[in-house]
C-alpha cells in the first residue's frame, strides 16, 4: 500500500501569502507510516504552493502513483470576522485561494495518480463551520464561505472521479479541534494530531463507493451541508 500525504496550513496576513509547516503536525505523517510506504509533500519541504497551480502541477508531476489513499490536509484560518464590518474583500479571496481553490486544483492533478482497478481514497480536511446547515452562531464570514465551497468542489468531483473511477472515495472530513498552531490560542480541549489523524483514517477507511462525496466528522457522523 503506499499512501500520498499533502500536509501544509498555516495562516495567512493581508495579502494572498501563505505558508505550511515543515513537520507533519497534522499527524497524519506517523499514523500512515505504521500502515505502509508514505509520499509527503509540503510547503516547506517540496515548494507546494496550493494558491498556484504551477506548483501545483510541478510538485504532484514530481511523484509517481498510483496511491492507495490521499490526505489532503491544507488550510489557513486567518482572522476569523465577527460581523460584516469586518469584511475585507482580499482576506475573502485569500481564504478561498487557500481553503477552496488550493485542494479543487490538488484533486485535478491528483487524478492521474489514482489506480482505476482498484479502491482508492481521497479525504480532504474541511471544517464543521463550513456546514450552513449547521451555522447558528454566525460570524467567520470568510472562512465558513470558503469551506463550504471546499465541500462543493469535493461532493462535485466524486461524481466525475466515479465516472473513471468507481472503486474511488473522497470525503470531506471534519477533524474536530486538534492542537497544532493553527489553533493556538483557541479555547477548550483539543486532540492530540496523532489521535485526530487515526479517526479520520478510521473514518475514511470504513466508507464505500457508495457512500462518496460526503461531508463526515472525526466520529463518522455525516455532517450537514
Amino acid at each position: 500500500m503506499i499512501y500520498l500525504r499533502l500536509c501544509s496550513f498555516g495562516g495567512y496576513n493581508a495579502g494572498i501569502g501563505y505558508w505550511g509547516l515543515g513537520r507533519d503536525r497534522c499527524g497524519f505523517g506517523d499514523t500512515l507510516a505504521a500502515r505502509g510506504e508514505v509520499v509527503g509533500l509540503s510547503r516547506s519541504g517540496d515548494g507546494l504552493d496550493v494558491t498556484d497551480e504551477a506548483s501545483v502541477a510541478r510538485v504532484l508531476g514530481g511523484v509517481s502513483g498510483p496511491f492507495d489513499l490521499v490526505m489532503i490536509a491544507t488550510g489557513a484560518l486567518g482572522v476569523p470576522e465577527k460581523s460584516l464590518r469586518a469584511l475585507s474583500g482580499q482576506a475573502m479571496l485569500a481564504q478561498f485561494a487557500v481553503n477552496a481553490v488550493g485542494p479543487a486544483l490538488i484533486i485535478k492533478h491528483l487524478l492521474p495518480l489514482l489506480p482505476k482497478d482498484r479502491e482508492t481514497r481521497v479525504g480532504v480536511l474541511s471544517a464543521r463551520v463550513g456546514s450552513i446547515g449547521d451555522n447558528a452562531l454566525g460570524g467567520w464570514y470568510s472562512y465558513r464561505a470558503a469551506k463550504a465551497a471546499l465541500n462543493q468542489v469535493v461532493h462535485t468531483a466524486a461524481i466525475e472521479v466515479a465516472r473513471s473511477h468507481p472503486l474511488a472515495v473522497l470525503a470531506c472530513l471534519h477533524p474536530g479541534k486538534v492542537a497544532t498552531s493553527f489553533t493556538a490560542g483557541y479555547p477548550g480541549e483539543k486532540d492530540a494530531p496523532g489521535l485526530s489523524a487515526a479517526r479520520l483514517l478510521a473514518v475514511l477507511d470504513g466508507l464505500s463507493p457508495a457512500e462518496s462525496g460526503r461531508f463526515y466528522d472525526y466520529a463518522g457522523k455525516i455532517v450537514a451541508w
